[in-house]
């Protein structure tokens, strides 16, 4: 049997920061361990964390470890776990910013549709439970095929700063 290697080294990284950040956790009752608090906490690292953009209650950050090429998400600053422990006026807030990163994907990417969804608890398959976070997965007829189910594997064709700085462009246009 002779196969193909594709080469994500960036994955052995993502898996040592998993155990790093779980590692810091356990010794954590706080959700500040979340990278999204981090993030939120460090507006001037926003070009590095890739945030495209952030208001007064939250932001909208490409995905370091995309399902699909341009996967955003959407979390608010304040971190809590689940919907209904935002107030009403939170909960406003971050409908309204995922409809902003719905009208950035469309206008940046022009996907056939996107898949939307918040994965609320850990076993719901919420990646950070403590912080609640939207997530945003442009979709193209066609854009999944066997490599994903055979080899446990997804192609994202283009880096993470090239799409960062081309939703950015757009951001600026849609945002000012």
């Amino acid at each position: 049997m002779s196969h193909e290697n594709l080469w994500a080294p960036w994955r052995m990284a993502y898996l040592r920061e998993l155990d790093r950040k779980a590692d810091e956790l356990r010794g954590s009752d706080s959700p500040a361990g979340s990278f999204l608090t981090v993030y939120w906490e460090h507006p001037d690292q926003d070009q590095a964390n890739h945030v495209l953009h952030r208001d007064e209650y939250g932001m909208i950050l490409l995905n370091r470890y995309p399902y699909a090429n341009g996967h955003l998400m959407v979390a608010l600053g304040d971190a809590r776990p689940t919907l209904h422990d935002y107030d009403p006026p939170q909960r406003s807030a971050f409908w309204q910013l995922i409809e902003k990163a719905t009208a950035l994907m469309q206008h940046t990417l022009q996907p056939q549709g996107i898949n939307m969804g918040i994965n609320q608890g850990a076993a719901a398959g919420a990646g950070v439970p403590e912080h609640l976070h939207a997530h945003l997965v442009p979709r193209w007829h066609g854009d999944t095929n066997f490599i994903t189910v055979v080899g446990e594997v997804r192609v994202i064709p283009e880096s993470l700063n090239v799409m960062a700085e081309e939703y950015r462009r757009v951001a600026l246009k849609l945002f000012a």
